[in-house]
C-alpha cells in the first residue's frame, strides 16, 4: 500500500512542519494530506496564526511544495467551511491551495449526493479542475455524528435520522445500517459518475472493508484515512 501522510500546521512553527516534511521525504513518503487543522481552543473557537506559522493550509501546501516535490491533498467543503463567510469564499480558498501545488481535494463528508454534485459545478465554474473526491463516513454511532456534523457545518437530512432511531443500544444493528447507508451513497455516486472515494474509517476498518467488499471495490478504487 502507498502511505499517505496527514500533517496539520496550526501551533507548529514553521521549522519544525519542515523539518517533519523533509524527514518524509527521506523516508519514502510521497502523499502528503495537508490540512490547517483546528483551532488551538477547539472546533468552534476563533482562529488566529501564531508568529513563526504556517498561517492556513495554502500557506502550508506552499511550504510542503519548496521542499520536495510531493503529491498533496487538501481538504475541500461541499457545505463550506464553518469559518467561511460563504461558500465562494471557500471556494477562494481551495483555488489558494490549487495554487501552491495541490493536486486533488478530499471533501468533508456528507450524505446528500446531490451537495456534492452542486459543489463540483460551482468549483468547474470557477476554472478548477482537480479532482474533488467525495469523503464518506460510516456512521459508527449516530448521536456523536450529529454532533460533529453541526460543529462542521454538514446537513443530516432527516430520513437519516430516522434509520438510526432506536438504535443507540443496538450496536449491532446500528453497524449494519451504516455499512448499507455508506453502500447505498456510493452506488449512487457510482452511477452519476464517480470513480474514487474517500472513507473516513474513524477506526473502525471493519466498516469500511465490508462496504467495500459489498461494492465490489477494487484497491485502485478506495482510499481510506483512519
Amino acid at each position: 500500500m502507498e502511505p499517505a501522510a496527514h500533517l496539520t500546521c496550526v501551533g507548529a512553527p514553521r521549522s519544525e512542519v519542515d523539518e517533519i516534511v523533509s524527514n518524509y521525504w527521506q523516508m519514502g513518503v510521497r502523499n502528503i494530506v495537508a490540512l490547517r487543522g483546528d483551532p488551538q481552543g477547539g472546533m468552534g473557537t476563533a482562529y488566529a496564526p501564531e508568529p513563526g506559522t504556517y498561517v492556513n493550509a495554502a500557506d502550508l501546501v506552499g511550504g510542503i511544495s519548496r521542499i520536495a516535490d510531493f503529491d498533496i491533498s487538501v481538504s475541500a467543503y461541499p457545505e463550506k467551511h464553518p469559518e467561511s463567510a460563504t461558500i465562494d469564499a471557500d471556494i477562494d480558498m481551495l483555488q489558494a491551495k490549487v495554487d501552491a501545488g495541490a493536486h486533488r481535494a478530499i471533501t468533508q463528508f456528507f450524505f446528500d449526493n446531490d451537495v456534492y454534485f452542486r459543489y463540483l459545478d460551482r468549483v468547474q465554474a470557477r476554472g478548477l479542475d482537480i479532482p474533488i473526491i467525495p469523503g464518506i463516513l460510516p456512521i459508527v454511532h449516530f448521536g456523536r455524528m450529529s454532533s460533529f456534523a453541526e460543529k462542521c457545518g454538514t446537513s443530516v437530512p432527516t430520513w437519516l435520522a430516522e434509520r438510526f432511531d432506536g438504535l443507540d443500544d443496538d450496536p449491532e444493528t446500528r453497524q449494519l445500517i451504516a455499512v448499507a447507508v455508506a453502500a447505498e451513497q456510493v452506488i449512487d455516486l457510482l452511477d452519476r459518475g464517480v470513480d474514487t472515494f474517500h472513507f473516513y474509517t474513524m477506526n473502525k476498518a471493519d466498516m469500511v472493508y465490508a462496504i467495500c467488499r459489498l461494492l465490489g471495490l477494487g484497491r485502485s478504487s478506495v482510499e481510506a484515512a483512519a
